[in-house]
């Protein structure tokens, strides 16, 4: 069950661009009381779900506004017997150039138990987690969820078919990469409608999830919103899909034909 986390993961980071190669927009394209529900197949069964939540917070950082973005992911039906998952996340990012503050996570997986905090200190160039102190090679470093949304802020209307970027992220107890190719477009069948999308193609490294040969595909609705509607990957045993199953309070219309 670690091995769907981690694809959830990877999903998240996806179209999650260096701003140092593309513009963030004037404002962001999510708003207060944003709510996305996903669901997460192996094959044809659900294994699992996750909603993610945009909040108003009362918390500020260096006497700036803050959003708190809260992600909340569990196992369901059979997996839930064998391998119970209840996860959650928080950061708490700048209102204006949606940067993060501050991340924390709680993670219950089975007997596994896991709780990390990080702050962001992005003008120095530091990440500062109570398991220890992280050197970013940018002023543009992000937590699993924060990367999620200024993603989908930045202004993508010049991206061309074979395009490359990469992002820095903090996740794991280390600061690492990710290399995101632009696709091309294309419509995607979801049960909220047939969705006009953005498709791109996140690098994975081959091991003991993916297969060598294997490549991650991300759709994004091609409107105001860049909601992640699909994702899927080839593991080692098998497939596994993630679906927009609800969404609610978007700041724009989806893309529907």
């Amino acid at each position: 069950m670690k091995r769907l986390l981690l694809i959830i993961s990877y999903t998240f980071f996806a179209l999650s661009i260096s701003a140092q190669e593309l513009p963030v927009k004037k404002e962001a394209v999510f708003q207060d009381g944003e709510i996305l529900k996903y669901r997460l197949k192996y094959g044809f069964i659900t294994a699992a779900e996750a909603t993610i939540k945009v909040q108003n917070s009362d918390l500020k950082f260096d006497n700036k506004p803050t959003y708190k973005l809260t992600v909340d992911a569990q196992t369901s039906g059979t997996f839930d017997v064998f391998y119970k998952i209840r996860d959650h996340y928080d950061s708490y990012i700048d209102k204006t150039d949606l940067l993060p503050y501050f991340y924390q996570e709680n993670i219950r997986e089975a007997s596994y138990r896991r709780q990390d905090k990080a702050r962001f200190n992005q003008d120095s160039k530091k990440v500062v987690s109570n398991r220890g102190t992280f050197s970013t090679p940018t002023t543009q470093t992000f937590d699993l969820v924060s990367a999620y949304y200024f993603a989908r802020s930045l202004d993508i209307s010049k991206l061309k078919v074979g395009d490359k970027f990469k992002l820095n992220y903090f996740l794991g107890d280390e600061i690492s990469a990710l290399e995101i190719e632009y696709v091309g477009k294309e419509t995607v069948k979801n049960k909220l409608g047939n969705i006009r999308c953005l498709k791109f193609s996140p690098s994975i490294k081959p091991g003991r999830i993916f297969k060598k040969d294997s490549r991650l595909y991300l759709w994004v609705t091609d409107d105001g919103n860049r909601v992640p509607v699909k994702a899927q990957v080839e593991i080692l045993v098998g497939a596994v899909t993630m679906e927009l199953t609800s969404a609610a309070g978007l700041k724009y219309a989806l893309a529907k034909d």
